[in-house]
């Protein structure tokens, strides 16, 4: 077997000493353009867990490696005149200096042919090789001449930064957080040898410019980040090894094979260095390449390179999936500035989702219990029977004369099964089952407030008197036999109305229907009816039935009344330039696209008795590269809600367009809320793939959410948040009398 490797850093190298291994008799050339003693940058770090990986594929360079590793279990934040640590995570760092000999001589000692200061770019030189592995890095030469192949695509952070050396001694891996007169410098930094350590340098692109690090020396560099950073250093110094600002450049690829050769490391991938993984999954790589073909041998490098990319594509679009939000966090990171040392540092440790609460707490028990601390008194509840705090979902939250008991949300979800709109003894057992079960707040469906105004016929409304005594009904169970309080969704599906069941084909009525109505004469998707576009006196019959909608919500006793302006449906419709093309005052610019929205919440605020909240749904985003609703938008639009007497904001995103292309994924719209929370200045309601009282704790205690609200986990467990409490030994969780019996013991976790 003929294997060419276009690259030596350590992607290549440790796929070559790797297949060598398996293959002794095959021939490897490693071919890189610098000279053997050059190395650009400080340090790599590793996690434990990635060591474990490398004793298991390579014992002898493993052996090397870790003689010459710095460890490491502590993380210090430096913010707001504070020290902060954070304990048992499990690092090691390393120079990548000594990694590349390390591997140098690792693969010379197995044969591998290793040229320097050799420049290739054109994989097609290697007419006679079995498999070219292009490993060239970010900048891959290959990947280049192969674009149409591999399809590339490059995004580039909107943050400057700059990779130092110093001489400052180290214990932890260290983030400084540090404002001058030209704006907020962060620091990333970690030790890699003894008195040796990396010091990353990252700012905004203005603060970049406004410092003049625009057009700064590598000496004045030093000079400016010697000064900044003065306190920190402690009279230590930095250093500069092409130390140049860049912003950087997330790298994705459709394909990662074309023919014999396949792209590795940095060619194929990034994952930004807030979470130190670029090395990891280099190297990473080439453990699952070899494994790949040791399984299908040289006979068939087709088969090799789709077996490769199929089993390695998930873990790396998991690590480059949690190093853009990680990469965002710090794009964004003057948000939080505000923020008190303790939940600061909560927050920065959970911003890529992978660390959570209860995995912290595992890992650092003390700082969870301070941050749930810090949490209660700022919540203004008591501590728990035990003399505790209370984990944050637990913690109760008043919005004008409601205290919520928790913090757990039950989320609108669409049960299609009323008769003419009136909920039967399903919604009962739904709603009742859910707040018997412990859910600080537990919402209607979405509850149509004209027959019109249903997605289906089987549809809940509160149109009609009768719809509004069997709702009364539901109200007085929730109230009689559980401390939950209960909200009330209405809407108008708009031009998504008139459908079938979801289980009878989810699609518009072919027989049966009724005229459907929107901001514009746009069909929802091609084939959908075209709405009519709605006149003012349209505007005005839909606005009273919003009203008529509040009045009896009132009377029959809601605690809370939530406007559904969302998901495509009537008002959400008018929100979004893709739905609403109108070119009078009520479409065009945001403020007009709002308009009619706000005339009905202004009205049903009215309406609506002064000392019970009101909370608006929103989609944050519309999920288009251009023309939707954008995050930005969002917040003025919430900014608008506040002025109109709004509480709360439920943050929700999509709905409005076939077209969307929704990035799916744990959390995935919780930074909708955070940025409304932060900017608006609004209390939020976190939706959108929160899997359980773990990720609602995570949310909270990071100050990305005030409530947290779920519907799978909740329609999947009726009694999440009871389960919950036990689980984490929250013993001050009231239990239905006739379930004590299953009441576990006290038992702490947290």
């Amino acid at each position: 077997m003929n294997i060419v490797s276009i690259g030596g850093g350590p992607a290549g190298l440790y796929f070559s000493i790797l297949a060598k291994r398996a293959f002794p008799e095959a021939r490897i050339r490693v071919f890189e353009r610098n000279r053997a003693d050059d190395a650009f940058g400080w340090g790599v770090v590793f996690s434990r867990e990635t060591l474990d990986h490398f004793r298991e594929a390579d014992p002898e360079s493993y052996d090397a490696i870790r003689a010459a590793f710095v460890y490491w279990d502590d993380i210090e934040t430096f913010h707001g005149g504070a020290r902060t640590v954070s304990r048992g995570h499990g690092f090691c760092g390393f120079s990548r200096k000594r990694l590349l000999n390390i591997l140098q001589e690792r693969a010379a000692g197995l044969g591998v042919e290793i040229r320097f200061e050799k420049e290739v770019d054109d994989p097609a030189a290697f007419r006679d090789a079995d498999l070219v592995v292009a490993a060239d890095g970010v900048n891959s030469r290959v990947r280049e001449r192969l674009a149409a192949h591999f399809r590339p695509e490059i995004r580039w952070g909107t943050c400057r930064f700059a990779w130092l050396g110093t001489d400052l001694p180290m214990r932890a891996f260290t983030f400084v957080f540090r404002r001058n007169d030209h704006g907020l410098f962060q620091v990333h930094a970690y030790p890699y040898e003894r008195n040796l350590g990396t010091w990353i340098v990252e700012c905004d692109e203005a603060t970049w410019r406004r410092a003049g690090l625009d057009t700064a020396s590598e000496a004045e560099t030093i000079a400016y980040c010697e000064g900044l950073f003065r306190e920190d250093l402690r009279g230590h110094r930095l250093m500069a090894n092409r130390s140049l600002w860049r912003s950087f450049p997330l790298v994705t690829c459709a394909k990662w094979s074309h023919g014999n050769v396949v792209l590795l490391g940095d060619a194929a991938h990034t994952a930004h260095f807030s979470i130190g993984s670029g090395t990891k999954l280099a190297m990473e790589d080439a453990i699952s390449l070899v494994t790949a073909m040791r399984e299908y041998g040289s006979g068939d490098p087709a088969a090799v390179l789709a077996a490769y990319e199929e089993a390695r594509r998930p873990e790396v679009a998991r690590i480059q999936r949690a190093a853009r939000t990680s990469q965002s966090w710090f794009e964004e990171s003057e948000r939080w500035m505000k923020q008190d040392p303790i939940p600061f540092t909560f927050n920065l440790m959970t911003r890529s989702k992978r660390i959570t609460w209860g995995n912290l707490r595992q890992r650092d028990p003390a700082l969870v219990d301070r941050t749930a601390e810090w949490f209660r008194k700022q919540a203004g509840a008591p501590r728990t029977s035990e003399g505790l705090a209370p984990p944050p979902a637990f913690t109760p939250f008043r919005l004008r004369g409601l205290e919520i008991p928790n913090r757990i949300v039950v989320s609108p979800m669409c049960q299609y099964s009323a008769v003419e709109g009136v909920p039967q003894d399903w919604h009962l057992v739904h709603l009742g089952s859910r707040a018997v079960g412990g859910a600080g707040l537990v919402f209607t469906e979405m509850t149509d407030v004209s027959p019109e105004g249903r997605i289906t016929r089987g549809c809940a409304g509160i149109w009609n008197d009768g719809q509004a005594a069997a709702w009364r009904r539901i109200v007085a169970f929730v109230h009689g036999n559980s401390r939950s309080r209960i909200g009330m969704q209405i809407a108008h599906a708009g031009r998504k109305a008139s459908c079938s069941l979801p289980w009878e084909g989810d699609a518009p009525l072919a027989a049966g229907g009724w005229e459907t109505m929107g901001p514009s004469a746009l069909p929802f998707r091609e084939g959908w009816p075209v709405p009519r576009e709605m006149t003012r006196a349209d505007m005005d019959r839909v606005r009273e039935d919003f009203v008529a909608a509040a009045v009896r919500a009132a009377g029959a006793g809601f605690d809370l009344l939530e406007v559904h302006a969302a998901h495509g449906y009537l008002l959400s419709s008018f929100t979004s330039p893709l739905s609403n093309r109108r070119t009078d005052g009520y479409g065009g610019p945001l403020e007009n696209r709002m308009r009619f929205p706000r005339e009905v919440v202004r009205a049903v605020r009215a309406a609506w008795p002064a000392d019970r909240p009101l909370a608006v749904r929103i989609s944050a985003s519309d999920w288009v590269e251009e023309g939707g609703v954008t995050p930005a938008e969002s917040v003025a639009m919430a900014r608008m809600l506040k002025e109109d007497g709004v509480d709360v904001i439920d943050v929700s995103s999509g709905g409005n367009s076939p077209e969307s292309k929704v990035d799916y994924g744990r959390m995935y719209q919780v930074p909708f809320a955070d940025r409304i929370r932060h900017e608006a200045g609004i209390p939020v309601i976190a939706v959108g793939a929160i899997q359980g009282v773990d990720h609602a704790n995570t949310i909270l205690a990071a100050g990305r959410a005030d409530l947290v609200a779920m519907a799978r986990p909740h329609l999947a467990d009726p009694h999440l948040a009871l389960h919950a409490a036990a689980e984490t030994g929250f013993q001050d969780m009231p239990w239905p009398n006739q379930y004590l019996a299953a009441k576990p013991r006290p038992r702490r976790g947290g």
